[in-house]
């Protein structure tokens, strides 16, 4: 009789969205139901990897370095645990970039992160040249790969110090989405920031504005004539960011959206 070679053990079963957005609300996330489905499509049906992922987000890592991703001015960008998550408030940055020079030829994105800004950026402007910075070589490797197929340079080094000295004069568009927390505020953020994104990201100094008065001192010399500086900040900071940037010479506003909320000083170089 020949033989009959035992049937395999059936793959285990997918869990269902309903069971992983109930683990899901139980951990606390408001949200549950749309979390689940991101789970479930970045898992793309393995059960293992899904369990995997819901037990990271039920222990607090934020969403976006559950899934690899995070939306951004209509993009996907990709993130990795230790580097800032891009915020949709910052799409406003994006947004009085694009507003206010339609017709930028040379972008630079400081502070880049994952390199959101700047890969947003130059998608909407097309033909610029995009040049990024981080003095975290995790942000400079993830960013690296966002700006890739837009034909971005990313650059490793304290703010300007990255740069290409061909750059002096040159920059249309200088956004610098730069830390802003004051340093004994960082233990009063939300858990997913506090404990799982890099500090350096987040510390603005004592009173937060350390990095952006660095920025807007040093704008001037990189700026082309009528170039743009821009950087987020928050409602308290802005008289201060304000000052900062007009001390070194640039035209300076504040724009402001209460919707997500968002507020943006703006320096012009005359």
């Amino acid at each position: 009789m020949p033989h009959r070679s035992d049937p395999s053990p059936p793959s285990p079963a997918l869990p269902s969205r309903d069971a992983v957005a109930a683990t899901l609300r139980a951990a606390g996330c408001v949200f549950a139901e749309d979390e689940a489905d991101m789970i479930l499509a970045a898992a793309d049906g393995a059960p293992g990897t899904v369990d995997g992922m819901v037990a990271r987000r039920a222990a607090g890592l934020p969403l976006e370095l559950v899934v690899g991703w995070a939306e951004f001015g209509g993009r996907r960008i990709l993130v990795e645990p230790g580097v800032f998550v891009p915020r949709r408030r910052t799409e406003f940055l994006v947004e009085q970039a694009l507003a206010l020079a339609p017709d930028a030829s040379v972008v630079v994105d400081l502070c880049c992160g994952s390199g959101a800004v700047g890969a947003a950026l130059t998608a909407a402007l097309g033909a610029a040249s995009l040049h990024a910075a981080d003095i975290d070589p995790a942000a400079v490797r993830c960013a690296r790969r966002n700006v890739a197929s837009l034909g971005g340079h990313v650059h490793q080094g304290d703010l300007f110090d990255a740069l290409p000295a061909r750059l002096r004069g040159r920059v249309d568009i200088l956004a610098a989405n730069v830390p802003y927390v004051p340093s004994d505020e960082i233990a009063l953020l939300p858990a997913e920031a506090r404990d799982h994104e890099p500090r350096v990201a987040l510390d603005g100094g004592a009173d937060g504005l350390d990095i952006l008065r660095r920025v807007a001192a040093e704008a001037p010399a990189w700026l082309a004539p009528g170039g743009h500086l821009l950087i987020e900040t928050s409602p308290h900071q802005a008289p201060e960011a304000l000052s900062a940037f007009t001390e070194p010479g640039l035209e300076a506003h504040l724009a402001v959206c209460e919707e997500r909320p968002a507020r943006v000083v703006i320096g012009r170089m005359p």
